[in-house]
């Protein structure tokens, strides 16, 4: 499976926005967008000054590439999951938004255990979370309502875990999620609805793109 392994602060300069994609680095001074807001590459500073008709396929392309940017997934997997949208009932746009929002290692960052979708990656792939009691370390793993995520009790014991609560609270949970700070646990309330979805993104534009 094809990863991506340079600056994730490219991908950002791309899109010409911020993506959010290092957490609390974003916030700060520190921020490449910041600093070279322009596109990267070798003509990246002079692309900025000329101005060129986009057109509606492009619109869609790059609409396509920041949402799958900014939810750490293949093209593979977006394809996929684009098929199971059109398969369900409603709009496809937001099912698909739902289900990449309902992934695990999403989940892991919307609650603030993490501070990137990135690392909340990583932690579920190392193991650190469980599901309904089992120890899971699939990221791509879609949470139901009903269901209990919380760190494994021996994860509990590491430096990481003992400040996550002061961390997390610094940051709320959205609506479709209950978190308990003091347990580092939370439960599926329901399903995410498009208000839910904080990221600046246009599904329609998505659904345009695959449906040429």
């Amino acid at each position: 499976m094809a990863k991506y392994t340079d600056s994730v602060c490219k991908l950002c300069r791309r899109e010409g926005e911020k993506l959010f994609l290092k957490g609390q680095r974003c916030f700060t001074p520190k921020c490449a967008f910041e600093r070279r807001g322009f596109p990267p590459g070798e003509h990246g500073r002079q692309a900025q000054f000329r101005r060129r008709r986009v057109s509606e396929y492009q619109r869609q392309l790059r609409e396509k590439q920041k949402t799958r940017r900014i939810y750490n997934v293949t093209e593979a997997q977006f394809r996929r999951y684009y098929s199971q949208s059109l398969q369900k009932r409603g709009l496809t746009g937001e099912n698909l938004l739902q289900m990449l929002e309902r992934r695990l290692d999403n989940v892991v960052y919307r609650l603030n255990f993490a501070e990137s979708r990135a690392q909340g990656r990583q932690l579920v792939t190392h193991g650190h979370f469980e599901v309904n009691g089992r120890r899971t370390d699939i990221p791509s793993m879609l949470v139901e309502p009903g269901d209990k995520i919380e760190v494994r009790e021996g994860s509990l014991k590491r430096a990481y875990f003992k400040q996550l609560k002061d961390v997390a609270e610094t940051r709320s949970a959205p609506q479709w999620l209950e978190r308990d700070i003091n347990t580092l646990s939370a439960k599926v309330k329901q399903h995410p609805t498009r208000a839910d979805i904080d990221a600046n993104l246009n599904e329609q534009l998505i659904v345009e793109f695959y449906s040429r």
